[in-house]
């Protein structure tokens, strides 16, 4: 059943990586652009049947403002928040500004295109333990909530971080090797591990994963140089 719709995020990289991936599955996808902020000025003037609004920060004021204004000059039109997890408070945050669905940005394709139809035919589309999750949260908010970032940096080894930025730049094994001054068999080793640590399939989900924690932010400045670790 082919949708069509829209795809903005703050990292243009995703936005079009997402879009690509929607086209091969048969949907017509008007636009891929960045950042969220001029997402509402798109949806308005291009009048999808559903956008998939990505962030990394959706607990931030003022974070969902232009699917606010998608709702009054576009109600036709549902929005799913594509955004980090655990992060209940974002959540709530999104739904209260009209969206339609809440996915997480870790899901699969499959997942996210099942968001996709489910909100284009006007149901709710968050999975029951993210609503679970948010609730509990909400209800009994812990004194220093997790940083999904934060955690996600304590798992890789200095070496590691390293290795992630030069995936998320693009690297291939040969120049990540070169660059570091390794064997390409010792890169292919390291790669390997930061898909594991991170718990992702392939290096195109490690740095979309990274991009939306913040997690790269907070390995730089210049990791190359050694990253910058939280105490």
């Amino acid at each position: 059943m082919s949708v069509r719709l829209m795809v903005v995020d703050d990292h243009r990289l995703l936005a079009e990586a997402l879009a690509s991936a929607l086209k091969l599955r048969g949907h017509r996808v008007l636009a891929a652009a960045a950042p969220t902020s001029g997402a509402a000025e798109l949806v308005v003037s291009r009048a999808p049947e559903v956008c998939l609004f990505g962030t990394a920060a959706p607990a931030e004021p003022g974070t969902f403002d232009p699917i606010v204004r998608i709702g009054r000059e576009r109600p036709q039109v549902a929005v799913v928040v594509l955004g980090p997890v655990p992060s209940p408070r974002g959540i709530a945050a999104a739904f209260a500004a009209g969206a339609a669905g809440y996915v997480r940005h870790d899901e699969r394709i499959e997942g996210v295109e099942r968001a996709i139809v489910k909100a284009r035919a006007g149901e709710a589309a968050v999975a029951p333990q993210l609503l679970r999750a948010a609730f509990a949260e909400l209800l009994n908010p812990a004194v220093q909530p997790d940083d999904e970032g934060q955690r996600l940096l304590r798992m890789l080894t200095p070496r590691e971080v390293e290795v992630l930025v030069r995936v998320a730049e693009g690297e291939d094994t040969r120049l990540i090797a070169a660059g570091m001054g390794i064997a390409s068999s010792t890169a292919r080793t390291h790669v390997q591990r930061v898909l594991m640590k991170l718990g992702v399939g392939s290096r195109l989900e490690a740095a979309a994963l990274a991009a939306r924690t913040g997690l790269l932010d907070r390995a730089v400045p210049d990791a190359r140089q050694g990253p910058v670790l939280p105490a």
